[in-house]
């Protein structure tokens, strides 16, 4: 046989499932381009595009129910932040304070191998005073009176607790529910399920800092925002924090815009009759990030423009704000990235791990975040876009009750995972609330205890999503975010 017609008639696994797929790639293609594509092949992409047009906001069926939240920002506080510390007053901890805490405590508790086999575990009370704060009386630690001025628009879970005792796969379980890599994260869940409110930036924008010291070693690996088995079109798109935000996206010397948009017409049209032999998804992807390269030409320069925003804004935010790379930057970055139509956006900071330089970088690290932290709710409220964005303040664990280092003088606190505090405000979340307690150590939940899977499918169910049904099938099995865990946190639903 001819090798041109053998090439013709062969099916590959490839093809076989690319052809029976949605036609995503072609409807991406009409919609992307806007505009007239040559003969025969304009024809394929008008009747692929019309039979799957409602692709185009995301899959068909979803939103499940009516969203309360349009759009998700995380503030991920990579280390560990201690709950002792900051959100879970424990006045028995004082008058414990040095003594051992007791066994009937401790029980078996997994932990880190840094002080599993401790002989002594020195009872070690909160570092500073705990006050109260808004109409709720809410009691969090005076490290934190910028988070303490939106107390009344927060709910603080006091009661989260996961498996997970290191840091990488802590981060990973919750990103992507589970705690071995190689799974989608939470944002490209969401931008497969929902697709973009915008076509001039991705759906799932990515940012990182970390400490001024840099005294927190976490790594920040892209598979905390990758796509894992899904099409690689709804991974994250990290913004770098030096140099330019996104690598190759100015035309190279000599080259003008039109004569990029040509050569990205005629490299449109070549990977859509590509696509349409194969069926490849990844096609479909490299047709995306191309236009959506183009358009981020143009989006990018306007979104980090910031001489429209006013002196009191930039003063909410803190004096890192205009610095480049830093936590408030960031905040200040996403919340334009939530007004031009950014589904979810993933700020990651290190800088929490306090295992020997607790009475000098817990304050540190409330000084560089809480305020502009506490500064995005508050924008968001005064703009009107709280009551439809998620904003999820969140870490892998907590800190240990007991200290570490010498047992006779600790100056830090191990990973704790067996409880740990969250907060979260606003798209469809109550106000001035507490869900959930631990006993007098902070080492036990007592009440309402929080998983890693259960505020992921709350987060879900906040964003119209029921996460039972939003699947995807990979070797011979449906996999889905909570993977066959979760239950929605109803306590922390203004619906209830």
């Amino acid at each position: 046989m001819n090798p041109w017609e053998l090439n013709r008639v062969r099916v590959t696994r490839r093809q076989l499932f690319g052809s029976t797929a949605t036609g995503l790639g072609a409807t991406a293609l009409a919609s992307l381009l806007g505009r007239d594509l040559p003969g025969p092949l304009a024809n394929a992409v008008a009747g692929e595009a019309g039979s799957a047009s409602s692709q185009l906001g995301g899959l068909p069926g979803l939103p499940h129910h009516l969203p309360t939240a349009k759009r998700v920002v995380v503030l991920w506080q990579g280390g560990g932040p201690s709950h002792c510390d900051l959100f879970d007053e424990k006045p028995a901890m004082i008058e414990h304070a040095g003594k051992d805490i007791p066994e009937s405590v401790r029980g078996t508790t997994r932990l880190s191998t840094m002080s599993s086999g401790y002989a002594k575990w020195p009872c070690l009370p909160a570092i500073k005073p705990f006050e109260t704060y808004g109409q709720c009386g809410m009691r969090l630690s005076s490290l934190l009176p910028n988070v303490g001025s939106i107390a009344d628009d927060i709910t603080v879970v006091r009661s989260m607790f996961t498996e997970a005792v290191n840091h990488a796969p802590g981060v990973t379980f919750f990103m992507t529910g589970a705690q071995v890599p190689g799974r989608p994260s939470m944002g490209a869940w969401l931008s497969y399920g929902l697709g973009s409110e915008t076509d001039n930036l991705p759906t799932f924008v990515v940012m990182t800092s970390s400490d001024r010291g840099k005294t927190c070693g976490q790594l920040f690996f892209d598979y905390y925002w990758g796509s894992g088995f899904l099409p690689s079109r709804y991974q994250g798109v990290r913004f770098r924090n030096t140099g330019d935000p996104v690598p190759y996206l100015a035309n190279p010397t000599g080259i003008s815009r039109e004569a990029r948009r040509a050569m990205l017409d005629d490299l449109a049209a070549m990977n859509a009759m590509h696509l349409q032999d194969y069926g490849d998804p990844e096609i479909d992807t490299r047709i995306a990030q191309y236009e959506m390269s183009y358009r981020m030409q143009a989006s990018v320069p306007e979104l980090l423009d910031f001489s429209n925003e006013s002196a009191a804004t930039l003063e909410r935010y803190g004096s890192d704000a205009l610095n480049k790379g830093s936590f408030a930057n960031n905040c200040l970055i996403a919340r334009r990235l939530l007004e031009r139509g950014v589904r979810f956006v993933q700020l990651m900071h290190a800088g929490w791990d306090q295992h020997n330089n607790l009475y000098t970088q817990l304050a540190e690290q409330c000084k560089d975040t809480e305020g502009p932290a506490a500064a995005l709710v508050k924008d968001l409220k005064e703009r009107g876009m709280l009551d439809d964005t998620l904003v999820i303040w969140a870490a892998e664990f907590g800190r240990t009750p007991f200290g570490q280092g010498d047992p006779n003088k600790p100056n830090g606190r191990d990973h704790f995972g067996k409880a740990f505090t969250w907060w979260m405000a606003g798209g469809g979340v109550r106000g001035g609330h507490v869900v959930g307690a631990t006993d007098d150590f902070g080492w036990n939940v007592t009440e309402s205890p929080v998983h890693v899977h259960d505020i992921q499918a709350t987060i879900m169910h906040l964003c119209g999503i029921d996460h039972e049904r939003l699947t995807f099938r990979y070797q011979g099995r449906q996999y889905r975010l909570t993977d066959v865990h979760g239950n929605v946190v109803r306590s922390v639903l203004k619906s209830g």
